[in-house]
């Protein structure tokens, strides 16, 4: 069973996902999704094997999409960050784009 984290790192990673980084939702999103045109995505929720991202289509259509951490389970909330940006760099190769620099 997958690790489960609590409320408050849910709320306040999905928020600043949502609020900092919605450009790398839809990068991710773009990626991993069976759906093609993705043209928005929300962090919904995740746990430790994986996030998740609700997605919207140029033609209107939605889904939820899994995308399995890069790096295997977690169950800390520094590794949250560190298998988002993971997903990032992922996402950026998969649809030849360049990444931007991590700080």
């Amino acid at each position: 069973m997958a690790h489960t984290f609590d409320d408050g790192t849910l709320r306040g990673v999905t928020g600043h996902m949502n609020n900092d980084h919605s450009d790398d939702n839809v990068l991710i999103a773009r990626a991993f999704s069976p759906l093609a045109d993705v043209i928005r995505a929300e962090m919904v929720t995740f746990d430790g094997e994986a996030g998740q991202w609700h997605v919207i289509t140029a033609d209107g259509s939605e889904d939820v999409i899994r995308v399995p951490w890069p790096g295997g389970p977690i169950t800390e909330r520094p590794e949250v960050r560190r298998e988002i940006v993971a997903l990032y760099d992922a996402a950026c190769a998969r649809l030849g784009v360049t990444p931007r620099p991590h700080s």
